[in-house]
């Protein structure tokens, strides 16, 4: 199971996309942790979109895809679309 993920920072008012194979929570644990540079200046992070796919080329190709558009307006209408997984609870 691969997963590509939106994740944002109320701080910096950031989206950041990515993808994982060990499952989304992990990921924005480490994220929260501080493991990534790219990310430690934004934690707190939160989960906003969650799409699965079965091979990691999928997730992969779904992740560049979202970053090709450099758009925020579409990155929020994925986050509202039906694709999204993600049920913020």
């Amino acid at each position: 199971m691969h997963q590509t993920y939106i994740i944002y920072s109320e701080n910096r008012d950031r989206y950041y996309i990515g993808s994982t194979s060990v499952g989304v929570a992990k990921r924005v644990e480490r994220h929260n942790a501080g493991w990534s540079r790219s990310t430690k200046s934004g934690i707190p992070w939160v989960i906003k979109y969650v799409e699965t796919f079965a091979t990691k080329s999928e997730a992969l190709a779904k992740e560049r895809h979202i970053k090709k558009q450099k758009s925020r307006s579409y990155i929020e209408a994925l986050i509202d679309s039906d694709s999204n997984e993600w049920n913020e609870e």
